[in-house]
């Protein structure tokens, strides 16, 4: 089975930047997409971005031009350069893996972004 594990998740002063790392434990990890997502209290859980085998990459338009997803091969890891935060993107990050039908995902780190 995959497993996911993030961190890098913490407190900091809106304006300022924070990095998420996601590493994956399968040897085949290249092959798959991969995406960050995020969910506050009480609220739906949204996708974030996402980075393909081909390397092209995907955000939502609410961190569009802020954040940043990228990858190192050789460490299994999955990045998520977050600049100019904002409290807004306060909660819980998630990395997910997709292998043919299954959604595998980490358990999630803690952003807080204060006013």
């Amino acid at each position: 089975q995959v497993q996911l594990v993030e961190s890098g998740g913490g407190l900091v002063q809106a304006g300022n930047s924070l990095t998420l790392s996601c590493t994956a434990s399968t040897r085949t990890f290249s092959r798959y997409s991969m995406g960050w997502y995020r969910q506050a209290p009480g609220n739906q859980r949204e996708w974030v971005a996402s980075i393909y085998p081909g390397g092209t990459v995907n955000y939502a338009g609410s961190v569009e031009g802020r954040f940043s997803i990228s990858r190192d091969y050789r460490k299994n890891t999955v990045y998520l350069q977050m600049n100019s935060l904002k409290p807004e993107d306060t909660a819980v990050y998630y990395c997910k893996l997709v292998q043919s039908a299954t959604d595998y995902w980490g358990q999630g780190t803690q952003v807080t972004v204060s006013s």
